[in-house]
């Protein structure tokens, strides 16, 4: 029964592997891979001196970082909320609610993200226009972007944490809650004292598959909302989008490997080095 998953890792992670070598040549399209120039680190090397790796790494490490916190301390607070909710009908329809956003295509959130912020047809200038003030050219503030992709992203995908939470905060113990009344515990308290505490397990296991990721930006999320619009590249401009622009527009697959080469590289010691960490704090919240 295993083959077949076997099979399909093997064919899709495992064996494109081999072109972790264009990262190390010059590239060229008439010339089979293994007889291109070798180059060692010189693309690498171009990387780190143009400046672009660090402002991609900044991008990417920092809303990584943002999404995480303010995504993780969401998902825990409307969680414990929602598990208060005494009325059962309310509770289901409040959860279908928070996590149907979860479902919705980046391709219709980049529609939306069109249909509000369009200069000439926007919602938000048709608003200012009727108001009597002058439109504002969102597409042209890199810095706005910060802010517009990271509530989108929290829009659409802190429901699915969410449940996870509530599926948590399910699984404990009525009698803690019982004994916590019984010495006159109120809900906060109860919240503080006991609930949080009983989601550190979830919330570690959570946090370790987010930073093993966490050079790996939310490509359909970036590119969907800002596209080819290199005035925002300042602010928006991660690993993902940067490999894709490379291979797309550039065509230079030595520069993009290397870029998913140094992507892969950071994140895979940055995971060994926080799960190392957890282990000697405590073993049982470390992965491995």
């Amino acid at each position: 029964m295993l083959l077949p998953v076997l099979a399909y890792f093997l064919v899709n992670n495992y064996v494109p592997m081999v072109g972790i070598y264009y990262a190390f040549v010059q590239f060229d399209f008439n010339t089979p891979l293994f007889r291109m120039d070798f180059v060692g680190l010189k693309n690498f090397e171009f990387l780190w001196r143009s400046g672009k790796l660090t402002e991609l790494t900044y991008n990417t490490i920092g809303y990584n970082l943002i999404f995480i916190g303010l995504g993780n301390a969401l998902s825990v607070t409307v969680a414990i909320l929602v598990s208060e909710v005494k009325g059962k009908w309310f509770k289901k329809i409040t959860q279908s609610v928070l996590f149907l956003p979860y479902f919705v295509s980046f391709v219709i959130l980049s529609v939306i993200v069109f249909n509000i912020f369009n200069f000439e047809h926007g919602v938000l200038n048709t608003v200012l226009k009727a108001l009597g003030a002058d439109p504002v050219d969102v597409y042209s503030k890199p810095k706005v972007w910060i802010l517009l992709i990271v509530l989108f992203y929290l829009w659409k995908s802190f429901g699915y944490s969410m449940v996870i939470y509530l599926a948590a905060i399910t699984g404990i113990g009525e009698d803690y809650y019982e004994a916590a009344k019984i010495d006159g515990a109120n809900t906060f308290q109860r919240a503080w004292h006991i609930t949080l505490p009983m989601l550190k397990n979830t919330f570690v296991i959570l946090l370790l598959f987010s930073l093993g990721t966490i050079m790996k930006g939310q490509f359909d999320l970036f590119y969907q909302m800002v596209g080819n619009n290199g005035l925002l590249y300042s602010t928006t401009d991660i690993l993902d989008t940067y490999v894709y622009r490379s291979l797309k527009v550039t065509f230079d697959m030595g520069m993009a490997t290397a870029a998913g080469v140094y992507q892969s590289l950071f994140g895979f010691t940055l995971i060994m080095v926080v799960n190392g960490i957890i282990r000697k704090i405590n073993k049982e919240y470390a992965l491995f």
